[in-house]
């Protein structure tokens, strides 16, 4: 199933995303409904509470005086990480048992408002953050919610900061006019990235490709996706996978790109790649059977084949190319001292670009960036490998250790 964490800040218009996610077909785990089951009369969390915060809690019949809680955790980390403490564990308890009880090609939505604070994107395929200006969400909570001024601020000061949760979003979505036009790009999101995200994630394939190679602006932001990516990565398979790094050209700031992120998986030995590719197959990065990368490349420097899996994720919005190596193989060292050669040396990035755009040039009307590839491989083994090792001797490049 497709897991998808939405969250937003007070006032964003999470509740109108949720609801028309629903709407749409998705299975809603709604987190606060369940911070609110999970401490009802006879529940464990509920004897939690009280045993940490004592009888005053509870009201004549037995249950939770939510307002007297507030107060004594309101504006008190201390006291509020004590309360998390015990309800957040018992939410994402009873927020798995949905999500198992969901069908295998669902799209299951769990509204989280403190899932960036509780550090919890990436456990999800995707998150989406519901997103407002401050004062626009200041302004709501004054005119529709009655808030005090202090209370709204209060309130806002006691979540992640706005640029926190944009940090934390795969896809953001903008509150900051009519409920229509909010409604509108989540049927958008739907039809275009989720519904057939979830598809090709139930038949464990990758997202379709087509085109040339279309170079575009380096993109600042593409350290932070591949960040996000290389944490969901990790949860994968943590004891076999050594390392995740973020290499090619989008790794490399300045350089002009595909807009594809790669990152390169490192495991011990390609054993471990077989075993661990159903796991990342239900992660949204199934392997390209016809791309194992098993033969050597005699032409390239090193002693051994330059084996590797690929994997291409199935997400539509997203492209991301994994390249699973071996540590202390050809390729694996290939990938990071080529990478690092091109941050350290600005005249290294000025002739790779002229390479890069004579490539795909002579390649833009083909139908895939086959041809492109092809036409570096040249260029890598007779200009850039002499270059490269020259600049790893002289400056004391070595590629990192996990023994």
């Amino acid at each position: 199933m497709l897991k998808i964490g939405l969250t937003g800040g007070i006032a964003s218009g999470k509740s109108v995303v949720s609801a028309r996610l629903r709407e749409l077909g998705a299975v809603l785990v709604d987190a606060d409904a369940l911070a609110r089951e999970v401490v009802e009369p006879g529940t464990p969390g509920l004897a939690a509470v009280v045993d940490a915060f004592g009888e005053g809690m509870l009201d004549q019949a037995g249950r939770l005086r939510r307002d007297a809680l507030g107060a004594v955790v309101f504006n008190n980390p201390g006291q509020l990480a004590v309360l998390n403490g015990i309800v957040h564990p018992l939410v994402r308890e009873r927020a798995a048992a949905l999500m198992g009880a969901a069908r295998p090609d669902a799209v299951v939505v769990q509204d989280i408002p403190l899932l960036v604070e509780t550090g919890q994107g990436a456990v999800f395929h995707l998150v989406v953050v519901v997103d407002a200006p401050d004062d626009v969400r200041l302004r709501r909570m004054l005119e529709h919610r009655k808030m005090t001024a202090a209370e709204a601020e209060s309130r806002m000061a006691a979540q992640a900061t706005r640029r926190d949760r944009l940090a934390a979003a795969d896809v953001v979505l903008d509150n900051s006019g009519s409920i229509g036009w909010l409604r509108g790009q989540v049927d958008e999101l739907w039809e275009k990235r989720l519904e057939p995200f979830a598809d090709n994630l139930s038949q464990r394939v990758s997202a379709a490709r087509s085109g040339g190679p279309e170079l575009v602006p380096a993109d600042p932001g593409w350290v932070g996706q591949a960040e996000r990516i290389r944490a969901r990565l990790l949860l994968t398979a943590p004891e076999d996978i050594l390392a995740v790094d973020h290499i090619g050209s989008t790794s490399v700031a300045g350089l002009d790109a595909k807009d594809v992120i790669d990152l390169q998986l490192t495991v011990a030995d390609m054993d471990t790649a077989d075993r661990i590719a159903p796991e990342l197959a239900a992660a949204g990065f199934p392997q390209v059977p016809e791309i194992r990368a098993d033969t050597p490349k005699p032409s390239r420097p090193g002693p051994e084949p330059w084996r590797k899996r690929f994997h291409v994720n199935s997400d539509p919005g997203r492209p991301v190319n994994v390249h699973i190596r071996a540590a202390g193989s050809p390729g694996w060292r290939y990938a990071l001292c080529f990478r690092d050669w091109l941050r350290a040396d600005p005249a290294a990035l000025v002739v790779y670009l002229a390479e890069k755009r004579r490539a795909a040039g002579l390649h833009a009307a083909e139908a895939s960036t086959a041809g492109y590839a092809a036409e570096k491989e040249d260029w890598f083994t007779a200009i850039a490998a002499p270059a490269m090792e020259a600049w790893a001797q002289r400056t004391g490049w070595t590629p990192p250790s996990y023994s």
